[in-house]
């Protein structure tokens, strides 16, 4: 089940606009002396389905979401498990340090997205 270019498009945006967030949360955090606590990639995977739950429900209509379109993005998520953890483990092995929620969240969504653009006809 391939998706449509203008939907990886905003799939996109989302993960962009998450990524940033977590920039944000981990400075804020940072300035007020807490350390950030350990995020997974099943993490971000929940906060993409949640702000694209929300999304969906306020602007779908507006940007061609229909309401199935959670459903289908949470089986392609649960699909993409396996390839999501390895290449993100790949990916934070080559850190130097603890990998940060905004790093995690960036290497979660590029496997992903990667996986989604990979799929067969």
């Amino acid at each position: 089940m391939r998706l449509p270019g203008r939907v990886i498009g905003l799939l996109k945006e989302y993960m962009h606009d998450l990524v940033e967030q977590a920039k944000q949360d981990e400075a804020a955090s940072q300035s007020f002396g807490y350390a950030s606590p350990p995020y997974h990639t099943d993490q971000a995977i929940s906060d993409l389905l949640a702000i694209l739950d929300d999304r969906i429900e306020s602007e779908g209509v507006q940007v061609g979401l229909h309401v199935e379109f959670l459903h289908q993005m949470w089986t392609l998520c649960d699909q993409a498990r396996a390839h999501i953890t390895e290449t993100v483990w790949l990916e934070q092995k080559l850190v130097d340090e603890k990998p940060s929620k905004a790093q995690t969240r960036a290497f979660t969504y590029h496997a992903l997205i990667d996986y989604l653009e990979h799929q067969p006809e």
